[in-house]
């Protein structure tokens, strides 16, 4: 069908071509229409310095980092209730802790006259000292805070074992010395 109607268009043509617009309409068409409005101006993409780009960077990293420190500070100076977890646990740990906390002063009064072998016994002590520390860190996260402070006491228990049996080693030592000290006094 559209074969036939090219065919009649092209066999017709000059009768088509001879109705012309009038002079004046397309001036009347061009009144009508409204007045052009300015294109809206496209928004120009921001561009961003590289030097401008890593400082920003460098500035996120800093406040990110500030807030892990003090974060973690919070947490690490958190302190637990330890009447709240158990009572009597905290009344034997408090006695424990000031039973060791007075084995170390006798012991560090070694360290005037003796002081290689107050530095042998506080290694020995330091080491369980840390493990002391390392479970009054976990107590604050963990789920069993009573077995966690049950450990704490038994820790402080072979410390103070430990601090006693080197007082005593201490005074054997020093008994010995003061009778060697009294024989060659004598002879």
């Amino acid at each position: 069908m559209s074969k036939r109607l090219e065919d009649f268009i092209k066999a017709n043509r000059e009768e088509f071509d001879d109705l012309e617009p009038r002079a004046g309409l397309w001036g009347k068409i061009e009144m009508q229409l409204p007045d052009e409005e300015p294109a809206p101006k496209k928004r120009e993409a921001k561009t961003f310095s590289l030097g401008f780009v890593l400082r920003v960077a460098a500035s996120i990293v800093v406040f990110m980092g500030l807030g892990f420190v003090i974060f973690f500070r919070s947490v690490e100076h958190r302190q637990v209730d330890l009447a709240a977890i158990n009572p009597e646990y905290a009344k034997q740990q408090m006695q424990y802790a000031s039973l060791v906390e007075s084995k170390r002063v006798e012991l560090k009064k070694v360290a005037q006259t003796d002081p290689e072998l107050y530095k042998e016994f506080s290694g020995e002590i330091s080491k369980m000292d840390s493990t002391y520390k390392k479970l009054n860190a976990e107590l604050a996260n963990s789920p069993n805070q009573e077995l966690v402070l049950r450990e704490m006491i038994r820790t402080l228990q072979v410390q103070l074992d430990v601090l006693n049996r080197q007082l005593s080693v201490i005074e054997r030592f020093n008994e010995v010395k003061s009778d060697q000290t009294n024989e060659s006094k004598n002879i």
